[in-house]
């Protein structure tokens, strides 16, 4: 029977994250730094204007770009926070980041064409490139630059097929960022080469250290700009599943005949969630991004005192240790780890191959958690 399936999906690896999530659900007793999905409810005020509307009756669908409302308040959201320029008709809401990631891809390549990842990446970058009949062409972070990009390797990988270039920032793993100079680098790069460049912006609000800046704030990237983001994260909404796309109008146009025969629209009411949140949900917001900045700072202190060799996140809410020094595989340690102190955290190699020899570790988790874990993590590497 599998061999009359589809052959790219049958060549898909399951996601590694999901994987580890299982057998957590599966495993009572279980400290969690796996997931990465906000320990916070979603703050009340957002959850009530949801309520009062459906209690309205507003059930329905939306139009297929999405409520006028919403969209607008993403422009204004955008342009006021970090200096872009969006207009209503450059937005697309999607279910979650993740639609709209997909449908830019599909709505983008041609069979064959090459779309360049930087890794350790998340994990669907490689899968959804592949369904959409694409090339993943992966360049490795720099570890040595604290997992910055290495932009040698990456001009090193553009060919005639290349197509664009998935950016995220700051990077689920690894919690690096990208400052200025960077991103100018990476659109001249783009400019020269005639790519597109899709940048992944979900954890903007989740910078600790200096200013974000997005490339939608240059106005010489924009007509080659697919800026994807949403309110899952930073505003403690995974399950609401509101993402959006911010591109040219032309290219809007081309990937909501996609999103409207797959998807049909947004929920409405998550829709009236988002548009409260982005309106008056800052204070809720900023609240929750400063523990997560106390967290970032317990957790690296602790892994250090440890003995681990890891960086100080600048962004998201995950750090990324190195377990090389073990000579341990990183599935098999996470495994071990699970087994022996029941503590689950994310082999490296959920979010590709380069993500060999570290884990990933969530601090979305309750300080009392984290200590927890910290501890049992300690006895596992000093006994190792």
């Amino acid at each position: 029977m599998k061999e009359r399936l589809s052959k790219v999906v049958r060549e898909i690896k399951p996601s590694g994250i999901r994987k580890f999530f299982d057998l957590v659900m599966n495993t009572p007793d279980i400290v969690s730094l796996g997931v990465g999905e906000p320990d916070f409810s979603t703050p009340w005020g957002i959850s009530e204007y949801a309520i009062h509307k459906i209690e309205k009756g507003f059930t329905s669908y939306t139009s297929n770009y999405g409520l006028t409302d919403l969209r607008d308040a993403i422009c204004e959201y955008l342009n006021n926070r970090f200096h872009c320029s969006y207009k209503r008709e450059n937005v697309l809401v999607t279910v979650g980041s993740s639609e709209a990631l997909d449908i830019v891809l599909r709505g983008l390549i041609n069979p064959g064409d090459e779309i360049i990842i930087l890794e350790p990446c998340f994990v669907s970058y490689y899968p959804l490139i592949k369904l959409a009949y694409g090339t993943p062409v992966v360049v490795p972070l720099d570890p040595q630059r604290k997992f910055h990009p290495d932009f040698k390797a990456l001009n090193n990988k553009i060919t005639k097929k290349t197509k664009a270039i998935i950016v995220s920032y700051p990077n689920n793993p690894t919690g690096s960022s990208l400052k200025k100079e960077e991103l100018e680098k990476l659109i001249d790069i783009a400019i020269k080469n005639d790519l597109y460049i899709i940048s992944d912006e979900l954890y903007a609000e989740l910078t600790y250290d200096g200013e974000y800046i997005s490339f939608g704030s240059f106005k010489k990237i924009k007509s080659r700009l697919m800026l994807i983001s949403g309110l899952s994260k930073a505003w403690a909404m995974t399950g609401w599943r509101i993402g959006y796309v911010c591109a040219p109008s032309e290219i809007i146009e081309m990937i909501v005949k996609i999103h409207q025969y797959s998807i049909m629209c947004a929920p409405v009411m998550a829709q009236f969630a988002a548009i409260e949140a982005l309106k008056n949900g800052n204070r809720d917001k900023d609240e929750m991004v400063e523990e997560y900045n106390t967290r970032r700072k317990f957790i690296y202190k602790g892994l250090k005192d440890i003995g681990f060799d890891v960086n100080l996140p600048e962004g998201a809410f995950y750090i990324f240790p190195s377990i090389k020094e073990t000579g341990m595989k990183s599935e098999r340690f996470c495994l071990k780890l699970l087994a022996k102190e029941k503590v689950a955290v994310v082999p490296g190699t959920a979010f590709g191959d380069y993500g060999e020899g570290y884990i990933r570790c969530s601090y979305a988790s309750s300080f009392e958690e984290i200590e927890i874990a910290l501890d049992h993590i300690n006895k596992f590497y000093k006994n190792l």
